[in-house]
């Protein structure tokens, strides 16, 4: 059976990524078409994809949450965080059709989210990475248990896009790369959130992730120093942010002031990743003028949470993704917490929130295989 691709990705060579993962650095000259995509292709290339037999009868996989846009990076860079995230336990079901996908189950979404696999962001993903790895001899059944909170900021839909990306991958033998659970889990992030990679990339590559372009789609891996400190503080209010609703808040033109501003600014962020400045990191994070503006209204007490970040110490505080979570950044973990604790006292003082600190280090792997069952 031949699989047309569409939409290549490319990553440059000078930071290496995940080491679950090999990147492969074939694609750079394909057009992937694997499911219905909203970018264009001027050529195709026809890859005949023999079907994996399964190495496991089950797995369980982990994705981590991510902050995306960082600010002056709106929907061109985001990190993944360490510690929260997405679980999907994935197994060969007899009693699934070949081919097909069953939801069997769903945890901490309080019933919110459809099993239907064709409408669930880890049913799109592991059905595109189905279609990918041309399975058709055995039925999937998924269960995935969610540890984001839903329309948090914190990437909840791309960490099960991730999970269950990866889960089928595994199972299967792992012989897909990197780059093609990215473009499965794109495809899921579409159909759910929007067409932005800054959540998804992450998720599955860890640490901090550049999109370069979106056609084609080109993703640069940013290495922060192992031997710099860095601690994101994560406030999570009571109050949910949709993210298409943030999204339609956006301004539809922009000033050359502000772009030239915001470029210079996610120049200077990318600088401060690569040199393991944490301080210049936070104050490149907290000084977009564009959408920042337009979607803190939309989170009660938004500035006087920020600003109470700045004075207990932060090196910069923004919104995370689309909110309504707050990120602000330091080097110190016990600072973090001192920061953390001013800031659920301002969301609730001026936004009559209550709200939940964490304080997370960066995660430098990304999505993974937890645990897996031999045939």
């Amino acid at each position: 059976m031949a699989i047309t691709y569409q939409s290549p990705i490319k990553f440059n060579n000078f930071s290496p990524i995940s080491p679950s993962y090999p990147i492969s650095n074939n694609f750079t000259n394909l057009k992937f078409r694997f499911c219905p995509s909203p970018v264009s292709s001027k050529t195709h290339t026809h890859i005949t994809i023999p079907e994996p037999e399964p190495v496991f009868t089950s797995v369980k996989s982990f994705a981590p949450a991510t902050i995306a846009n960082l600010g002056p990076g709106f929907d061109f860079l985001g990190c993944a965080v360490d510690g929260i995230g997405d679980f999907i336990t994935l197994k060969i079901d007899p009693n699934v059709r070949p081919g097909q996908l069953l939801i069997s189950n769903i945890n901490g979404d309080n019933g919110r989210l459809t099993k239907d696999p064709l409408n669930n962001c880890a049913g799109i993903a592991a059905f595109c990475v189905m279609k990918m790895l041309n399975v058709q001899s055995v039925g999937l059944s998924i269960s995935l248990e969610k540890g984001l909170p839903l329309g948090s900021g914190l990437g909840s839909s791309a960490a099960s896009a991730a999970a269950a990306a990866v889960a089928v991958n595994e199972i299967f033998g792992r012989k897909l790369s990197v780059d093609q659970l990215v473009l499965a889990g794109l495809e899921s992030e579409t159909k759910v959130s929007g067409y932005h990679a800054d959540n998804i990339a992450p998720s599955i590559m860890g640490g901090f992730v550049l999109v370069r372009s979106y056609d084609p789609l080109e993703l640069i891996p940013l290495k922060f120093p192992y031997d710099k400190d860095l601690f994101f503080v994560l406030v999570n209010p009571e109050f949910e942010a949709p993210t298409k609703k943030m999204r339609a808040a956006l301004p539809p033109e922009v000033t050359m002031s502000h772009h030239i501003w915001n470029c210079s600014q996610a120049g200077a962020l990318v600088a401060a990743i690569l040199q393991g400045d944490s301080r210049g990191l936070g104050k490149a994070l907290s000084s977009d003028k564009i959408v920042e503006p337009r979607r803190g209204p939309l989170i009660p007490g938004m500035e006087g949470v920020k600003k109470a970040a700045l004075e207990a110490g932060a090196f910069g505080c923004t919104i995370s993704g689309a909110g309504p979570t707050l990120v602000a950044v330091t080097d110190e973990e016990e600072k973090g917490r001192e920061i953390g604790e001013r800031m659920v006292e301002a969301f609730m003082k001026e936004g009559n929130l209550k709200a939940l600190a964490m304080v997370k280090k960066l995660d430098r792997v990304g999505a993974r295989l937890v645990s897996s069952n031999l045939r």
